[in-house]
């Protein structure tokens, strides 16, 4: 216990030398430490899930390739034509996200998406994808161009714009997980020590509803929101392009991967 409270307090300050000590510029290691956690998370499921789609359709085979088929379709519905690395990109994105958010159903770990830093750099990694994709498809002069429409006094308001896109999402996404562990975190502390708020806690099913409602139901929507915004933002900055090779693979249920 006292290895971990010390790795709590713990965090870095790499831009100190030049002033900024203020803590949105210091890196937690325990944020770090619970991201490589879900990444190894990550990397666990994959083999598993490999082999189940590859043997006869069950429950679990049922939900996998419903889950896909999912983006699929998201993917296929906002963008009005498919691309296999959009929909890796999309996939990928809402799972981290998801699993960011709920990872405090494991006793002992917190959610990287209650820091700022983590939220931040998601949608930062979300808009240098959709400012890349824009370049790739309309081309440099065309993007370029857009920041002085309808007329070139508009310029600093489309950049604040774009700068706005990244902190909207990027905050939204942190301060509705922010409030949900602020919320569960006052009604523990409050029952704490308390033998009769434990216990009717516990009974009554309220600890397992919030829970329930701030670790997965919580985790689940705003990573939605966020992915949705996402592709929003990617369809609106790939309009009007559609590659050739746009028909969407659905995944059927009996169907093997390889």
């Amino acid at each position: 216990m006292e290895s971990m409270e010390l790795i709590k307090e713990e965090s870095w300050h790499p831009l100190s030398k030049i002033g900024l000590t203020h803590p949105f510029f210091k890196i937690e290691y325990t944020i770090v430490l619970h991201t490589w956690i879900i990444l190894g998370i990550i990397a666990a499921i994959l083999i598993p899930i490999y082999i189940i789609l590859k043997r006869k359709p069950g429950l679990v085979h049922f939900i996998i390739t419903n889950f896909v088929n999912y983006f699929v379709n998201l993917v296929t519905t906002s963008l009005g034509f498919f691309d296999a690395k959009h929909f890796i990109f999309i996939g990928a994105l809402f799972t981290m996200i998801l699993l960011c958010n709920i990872l405090s159903i494991i006793p002992g770990i917190e959610e990287p998406t209650k820091s700022p830093n983590t939220t931040l750099a998601f949608g930062i990694v979300s808009f240098l994808y959709i400012e890349f994709y824009s370049i790739k498809t309309h081309g440099i002069l065309a993007y370029i161009k857009q920041y002085f429409e309808p007329f070139f006094p508009m310029l600093p308001l489309n950049i604040v714009g774009k700068i706005a896109s990244i902190l909207s999402i990027s905050f939204r996404l942190f301060g509705n997980i922010f409030g949900g562990v602020t919320i569960a975190a006052l009604y523990y502390n409050t029952i704490e020590g308390s033998w009769l708020g434990e216990s009717f806690g516990l009974l009554s099913g309220i600890n397992f509803l919030i829970t329930l409602f701030f670790g997965l139901f919580e985790g689940f929507l705003q990573a939605f929101v966020f992915t949705m915004l996402t592709v929003t933002y990617l369809s609106i900055a790939l309009q009007g392009h559609a590659p050739e090779s746009s028909k969407p693979t659905k995944l059927k249920s009996g169907e093997n991967t390889c």
